[in-house]
């Protein structure tokens, strides 16, 4: 894709770039005129405010190097793009065959989730070059059994493997508060099971994960609850801090790691002052999805939308468009859901939501909407749109200069 890096030098990396999206009567139409000739769904990304994110996130790592993560983007162009960016080192990708597609053009994957799958992994050990680029997540000697399963220590290349550390928050009145993930808690439980991993034949231990989701993903500034989320959140930086400083420190005298990671788009100001970690991780806040308008710290431009036909007038406030059930992971309430941007005024129906074949839309601006007249939407986070698509156009101005094929464009579904 076109370059991200014109024009970009350190100390513009705030002020050079147009607010045009503040303001959405500017922003919307002109995405309109440039897509108007497509058919819908027509899914955009407008490159100066990709350009604007991928900055802003860089200045919100405090220094911290960003590790892409793959899941939220879902687009190669786009990925590369980033990637040459100062400041930003390697992928931390969602499946072992998609780490293994990535690895044929980067050296540098993290699979951010354990993996059992038996045939990616005898695919792995048949490449000294993959073995090599791709570092493993493990959380349970179980995972090592599978691996040694499909080809034992001594007929493979040693495995690259990192450990992946609980960083949820653990109360007392409210029990467990993100999500599950491993089951290594304390600096204990993670040196014991780094022990084991060393003394086992054809692995190396090289890196340390933890993802405080319960910061990262969930906004501070939405909602009556959001008092209650920042005191917790405070909390939770507080133990996190003190306990990922002692969980590294113990897996500092059993194994030189190559990365500690933590981190993710919603809590890079917390992640880039932690003195443990050598690298954050972010994705979601590339494209900018709307989930992360609920933040106090940030506000990501909305680089990417996708839009939708009207194709029928069910009642006369309601406008229903083509398709929209683009939901993002997560419990499936409102916050997952795309939301409707442009016309100003549109909200999905509380009885059917956002849907696979078709979206009801209510609101000031559905009585104006005629049959064939256009709805834009935003992703809750980034990369759900990919599943559907086959691109994305990136638009600068108001021309689509660009084609960006999406992993289902270049006929990959990985998960």
């Amino acid at each position: 894709m076109r370059d991200l890096t014109a024009d970009l030098s350190p100390e513009k990396r705030r002020s050079t770039v147009s607010p045009e999206w503040q303001d959405p009567s500017r922003y919307w139409p002109r995405l309109s005129a440039a897509t108007g000739h497509l058919p819908a769904p027509v899914a955009v990304i407008d490159r100066e405010a990709l350009r604007h994110n991928a900055m802003d996130l860089l200045v919100r790592a405090g220094g911290l190097p960003i590790r892409v993560a793959s899941k939220s983007v879902r687009v190669r162009s786009v990925l590369d793009a980033v990637l040459q960016l100062p400041g930003y080192r390697g992928i931390l990708a969602f499946t072992l065959a998609e780490a293994l597609w990535l690895a044929e053009t980067h050296d540098d994957i993290v699979l951010g989730y354990p993996t059992v799958d038996r045939a990616g992994l005898a695919q792995l050990f048949a490449s000294e070059d993959a073995a090599r680029r791709i570092t493993l997540m493990v959380d349970d000697p179980a995972h090592l059994d599978i691996i040694d399963s499909v080809a034992p220590a001594g007929s493979r290349p040693d495995v690259r493997v990192a450990i992946d550390a609980d960083a949820s928050l653990r109360s007392a009145a409210l029990g467990h508060i993100g999500v599950r993930r491993s089951a290594l808690f304390t600096a204990g439980e993670v040196a014991a099971f780094a022990r084991k991993i060393v003394r086992r034949p054809g692995f190396s231990l090289v890196g340390l994960q933890m993802y405080e989701a319960q910061i990262a993903g969930q906004g501070d500034n939405a909602g009556p609850d959001a008092p209650v989320i920042r005191l917790m959140q405070a909390r939770s930086r507080a133990e996190l801090r003190e306990r990922r400083a002692a969980i590294v420190a113990a897996l500092s005298g059993i194994a030189p790691l190559e990365f500690l990671n933590g981190g993710g788009t919603g809590s890079l100001e917390f992640t880039g002052s932690d003195e443990s970690l050598t690298e954050a991780s972010a994705g979601s806040g590339l494209l900018g999805g709307h989930l992360f308008d609920g933040y106090r710290s940030f506000r990501p431009a909305p680089a990417s939308a996708f839009a939708f036909d009207v194709v029928r007038r069910p009642a006369a406030d309601i406008a229903t468009v083509l398709g929209g059930g683009w939901i993002a992971s997560g419990p499936a309430v409102g916050s997952r859901q795309p939301l409707p941007v442009w016309p100003e005024g549109l909200r999905t129906l509380s009885r059917e939501a956002a849907g696979e074949v078709q979206t009801p839309l209510q609101g000031r601006s559905a009585e104006r909407l005629g049959v064939g007249d256009r709805v834009w939407f935003r992703h809750a986070k980034s990369g759900e749109p990919a599943e559907r698509i086959e691109r994305y156009h990136l638009v600068s101005g108001d021309e689509i200069i660009d084609e960006l094929p999406t992993y289902r464009g270049e006929g990959k579904a990985f998960l």
